[in-house]
């Protein structure tokens, strides 16, 4: 594929040439990311990015889809046996799509819905204010408990009873600790409220046993396809049975026209990976991982939001270090370790150069890196913030990470 690439367009070959040796020399700790199998991403490339398939499987209206509908179904049959789900849609483009599907399919514009506050951990998609999540909808939004760094059930509980939503949201994009779906689900109840559930970053926990899984607490659950369960990007949702025409009407032809056929395929593929036994082992590892890096960066002095994790991220609060997050965060990167500047619950600092650090170890987990790896890589962070003006010493530690990567060939990582 790529030599066709080199002969087509030289200039994006070179473009994907470097990117790939990025991602190799590079411990990418952005919680968010991933190395997906070579089976995936020759799916993702595959011929299936040929055809058109507006509709759902059976009911299409192109021809020509005698394959299409097969694999679809295929997707749609292993997402429901992986997370015990009554029905599932993979054909949103993307997570951000889902999420609004799953409110237009339970809300109407205007109606409130309540999800967790973007500074406090939770996704531009939960209603916050930039986001049309926050424009279609009445948005309320609760927060962390600053002092703690933790979900306080019983302020969210009184939030609701407040504001009597239509759609309470649970799930985050930078929450460390473990979510309890269930208590989510009786607020929900308690208010005669809808439970969506955003678990795009945990999704494989979820799916390997290491988290609680949100699908029997939840009318409608939302997810991306890539983070932790490593498959292709994009979006799914899994609901139960009742909500099944609302949901797939509002995917098509609601917001979207054609599905792309080549990412389902690669989910597909995902999704049968994640099915196997070893997917197991592998996210258990995942939160082994942050933990002992957790541990490790609390030992040099670390503040970490919630205290440490119970999951695959952790949340480094700098103000104690008397660093901000962008420029520790560009020094990394030149390091060759990966990672993004996040905002903390109760930061004062701006966005684009917030208080905090936010780290994940999916990635390094599939590379096989195991618990003394992440120990080397907690001290390669505190000299790094402590060499932030001294270039040759975060030269030396990026040849140092070069040389720990060589150790662990992305090539290898399915093997």
């Amino acid at each position: 594929m790529l030599s066709a690439i080199a002969k087509s367009d030289p200039q994006v070959y070179e473009l994907i040439v470097g990117e790939k040796q990025r991602q190799e020399n590079c411990i990418r700790l952005i919680p968010s990311e991933n190395y997906v199998s070579q089976a995936v991403m020759d799916a993702t490339g595959s011929c299936f990015t040929n055809k058109y398939s507006e509709g759902y499987p059976t009911k299409r209206y192109y021809e020509g889809q005698q394959f299409t509908d097969q694999v679809e179904t295929l997707a749609v049959e292993r997402a429901k046996k992986l997370f015990g789900t009554d029905g599932a849609n993979v054909q949103p483009h993307s997570g951000s799509i889902a999420n609004l599907a799953a409110y237009c399919a339970l809300a109407a514009p205007g109606d409130t819905i309540m999800g967790l506050a973007l500074p406090h951990g939770g996704h531009l998609t939960h209603g916050w204010k930039v986001s049309y999540t926050g424009k279609f909808f009445k948005s309320v939004q609760y927060e962390l408990d600053v002092a703690t760094g933790r979900l306080d059930y019983n302020k969210i509980a009184d939030l609701a009873r407040q504001h009597k939503p239509r759609i309470i949201i649970s799930g985050s994009s930078a929450y460390p600790r473990a979510i309890d779906f269930k208590a989510f689900e009786d607020i929900a109840k308690a208010v005669g409220a809808y439970h969506v559930s955003d678990m795009a970053h945990i999704a494989g926990l979820v799916a390997g046993g290491v988290h609680m899984s949100p699908i029997p607490y939840s009318d409608v659950v939302t997810t991306t396809t890539h983070k932790s369960l490593r498959g292709p990007r994009g979006g799914m949702i899994l609901f139960k049975e009742r909500h099944a025409a609302a949901v797939n009407k509002t995917v098509f032809p609601g917001l979207q026209g054609g599905p792309h056929m080549h990412t389902i395929s690669a989910l597909a593929v995902c999704l049968g990976e994640a099915l196997k036994p070893a997917f197991k082992d592998y996210v258990a590892q995942i939160v082994a991982n942050a933990k002992r890096l957790a541990e490790k960066l609390l030992e040099y002095g670390f503040n970490l939001v919630s205290g440490g994790t119970d999951n695959h991220l952790m949340l480094i609060d700098l103000r104690n270090k008397g660093l901000a997050g962008k420029p520790l965060a560009k020094a990394l990167d030149r390091a060759h370790l990966e990672c993004n500047y996040n905002s903390v619950p109760g930061d004062t600092a701006p966005p684009f150069n917030p208080s905090g650090l936010r780290l994940g170890t999916p990635a390094t987990t599939t590379r096989g890196m195991k618990e003394p790896q992440m120990e080397q890589i907690a001290a390669w962070i505190k000299t790094v913030a402590e060499n932030l003006e001294n270039e040759a010493v975060i030269d030396k530690v990026g040849k140092e990470v070069i040389a720990l990567c060589k150790q662990f060939p992305v090539k290898e990582a399915f093997v």
